[in-house]
C-alpha cells in the first residue's frame, strides 16, 4: 500500500487493529495495512490507530499525521473515554478516563506522559485519582498523579512498582475507591493485579481478562501470566459472582459491551475454563487477540 504503511518498530500490541479493524490486520506477528480507506470515516479510523500506536508505526506514506484528526480522548460511552497515545513503557496498554457524577474524573492506567495530553484530559474535569491495575502499567502513574494533584493507587502485591503510591489496596477483599467505584483484587497475572468496577457498568480488567475478537468471548492471556494461572483461576472464582458489568475495558485485548446478564454468563464460563489451565512458559508470540 503506497499511502499508508506499518514500519518495522511494530511489536504486535494489537492497539491499531482494535481501532481500525478491516483496515489493519496481522501478518507474521506484526500489524499491516490491509487496504486504503474508502471515505472520511475510514481515514479517521486510520488516524486514530496511528495516534494510539505506542511506536508510531502506523504512518501515512508522505507527510505527517494530521493533528486535527487526533480523536483522543475518544468517547466510548457516556461515562468512559479512551486516552489513546499508548506508551511503549506499558507495552502499549490502553488507558481510560472515567467520568463521575460530581464532574470529577478518574484515570485508569496511563497513556505515555505528555504535558499537553495531561491538559487535554484535565479539561474534562478535575482528575482526583489515578488507578493502576498492576505493575506493568505503572510507568507514568506518578507523573500524571502529580500533574493532576491526584491520588495514585496500587495493590500491595505490586507496590514495588509504585512505592510512592498515595493509596495502597491490601488483601483480596473488595474496597471502595470513590463514588460508585470499587477495587477487586485479582492476583494472578501479577501478585497485585486489580479489577476496578464502576457503577455496575464498567469493568476495567487490566491484564486479567479481555475480549477476544478471535474467539468472540472473554479470554485470559494464558501465555503471559507472570505470577500464577492457578491464582488467577482462584481470583476469578472468588470474584465472578460478586460483580456485574456491561463493558469490559482491558489494558490489552479488545473492548466490548454486552448486556450485564450475558457478561455474567461469559465471565462464569471463563472462570470454569480457567480452572483447567496450567502454567505455561511466557511466550508473547502465543498471544492470540
Amino acid at each position: 500500500m503506497d499511502d499508508w504503511y506499518v514500519d518495522d518498530r511494530c511489536f504486535n500490541c494489537d492497539v491499531a487493529r482494535q481501532l481500525a479493524p478491516g483496515l489493519i490486520g496481522e501478518s507474521d506477528g506484526k500489524s499491516r495495512i490491509l487496504r486504503l480507506p474508502d471515505d472520511e470515516a475510514e481515514t479517521r479510523r486510520l488516524h486514530a490507530a496511528a495516534f494510539a500506536c505506542p511506536t508510531r508505526s502506523v504512518r501515512p506514506g508522505a507527510g505527517r499525521l494530521d493533528e486535527r484528526l487526533d480523536p483522543f480522548p475518544m468517547a466510548l460511552d457516556s461515562g468512559v473515554l479512551l486516552c489513546g497515545h499508548n506508551s511503549q513503557q506499558t507495552a502499549g496498554a490502553n488507558s481510560y478516563l472515567l467520568l463521575r457524577p460530581s464532574r470529577t474524573v478518574m484515570m485508569i492506567d496511563t497513556p505515555r506522559w505528555n504535558r499537553g495530553l495531561a491538559e487535554r484530559y484535565a479539561a474534562l474535569g478535575r482528575v482526583t485519582d489515578v488507578l493502576l491495575t498492576h505493575r506493568d502499567h505503572a510507568a507514568h502513574g506518578r507523573r500524571y498523579a502529580d500533574h493532576f494533584g491526584a491520588r495514585l493507587w496500587i495493590h500491595e502485591g505490586d507496590l514495588d512498582a509504585a512505592p510512592d503510591a498515595d493509596r495502597v489496596i491490601r488483601g483480596v477483599d473488595p474496597c471502595e475507591i470513590g463514588e460508585g467505584v470499587t477495587a477487586h483484587p485479582l492476583p494472578g497475572h501479577t501478585p497485585g493485579s486489580v479489577l476496578y468496577l464502576a457503577d455496575d457498568r464498567y469493568c476495567f480488567s487490566g491484564d486479567s481478562f479481555y475480549w477476544s475478537r478471535g474467539t468472540g468471548d472473554l479470554e485470559v492471556t494464558q501465555s503471559v501470566v507472570w505470577y500464577s494461572i492457578e491464582e488467577l483461576a482462584a481470583s476469578l472464582a472468588r470474584t465472578a459472582g460478586r460483580i456485574r458489568f456491561e463493558w469490559v475495558l482491558p489494558g490489552h485485548g479488545d473492548r466490548r459491551r454486552l448486556p450485564a446478564d450475558e457478561m455474567s454468563r461469559r465471565l462464569g464460563a471463563l472462570t470454569e475454563r480457567a480452572r483447567l489451565m496450567r502454567p505455561q512458559p511466557i511466550d508473547f508470540t502465543a498471544v492470540r487477540w
